[in-house]
């Protein structure tokens, strides 16, 4: 697809801003508007939403997310290259995109939207997991989102949708899945990018849960899951022998083996297990 709002294509737009992937901004571009529109299209019915991107380089999907109806979006760029192609964008959508020029780590984006809140973005490899845990451990939930649809490196993305027993279980998982729905909605190829990743690329969409899955605290079940699976080889009685003198007898009370590992435990016993040492 060439066009979808009558601005030029993605490789003109690039090359008359001179918009040269920098691998240091960990930026990789998708040109194909067929594939940003079939991002946004994976973030669900976006009219009355505002919608946070970050990164949105020269705005392939920024274009889509606006073709789909988005109310308002308000889209993160760090590099001051891409900002004269996102202005364009902008004029031809008046009043629905806001462009800031920062970090997307620094800025608070809160102030700049308005419920109901969507966020859509093909996310800079060197910062799309530090920001998706900062999405997910907000100070009070619910949080300011009502879904996140992120483009991340295909092994991120099988980490966020784990179970137990499996390589890519973790604590990204836990995370993910103690307070959201989380599954992988498109995988991408490589070829898709330009520059080409040497990895391929998945797309996740967690929706929110009110509250989360099961009732913990969620600075003790950051601190027991942090022990158990930095030690993942290690029996829990072993990992976890910091936590409390007595352990053993405190997995025991709620039904984990102590000599089992931090890969067999599911959530909800990780949960249980941080209201018995909270309690």
């Amino acid at each position: 697809m060439g066009t979808i709002d009558g601005l030029p294509p993605l490789r003109e737009v690039i090359e008359a801003h001179d918009l040269v992937a920098k691998k240091q901004l960990g930026q990789n571009f998708l040109l194909d508007l067929n594939l940003t529109a079939k991002i946004a299209r994976c973030a669900g019915d976006l009219t009355g939403y505002d919608v946070l991107e970050v990164g949105p380089g020269p705005g392939g999907l920024t274009r889509g997310l606006l073709a789909e109806g988005a109310r308002h979006v308000v889209a993160v760029e760090k590099d001051a290259r891409a900002l004269p192609a996102l202005a364009e964008i902008a004029a031809a959508y008046p009043g629905r995109l806001t462009v800031l020029h920062g970090d997307a780590l620094e800025l608070d984006l809160t102030a700049h939207l308005k419920p109901p809140v969507k966020v859509v973005a093909n996310l800079p490899y060197n910062v799309g997991t530090e920001l998706l845990i900062r999405w997910l451990s907000p100070p009070a939930w619910p949080p300011f989102w009502q879904s996140l649809t992120l483009m991340f490196q295909k092994e991120v993305a099988e980490r966020i949708v784990a179970k137990p027993r499996t390589d890519h279980y973790g604590r990204l998982a836990l995370l993910a899945q103690w307070r959201a729905e989380a599954r992988i909605v498109m995988s991408l190829p490589p070829e898709a990018f330009t520059p080409a990743p040497k990895v391929h690329s998945a797309v996740v969409h967690l929706t929110r849960l009110e509250e989360p899955r099961y009732p913990a605290d969620g600075r003790v079940l950051a601190r027991i899951t942090a022990m158990a699976f930095n030690q993942r080889r290690k029996m829990l009685r072993s990992s976890l022998k910091g936590l409390a003198p007595d352990v053993e007898d405190r997995l025991l009370a709620v039904g984990i083996p102590p000599t089992a590992r931090a890969e067999e435990i599911g959530l909800e016993a990780f949960c249980a297990l941080a209201r018995n040492i909270a309690g």
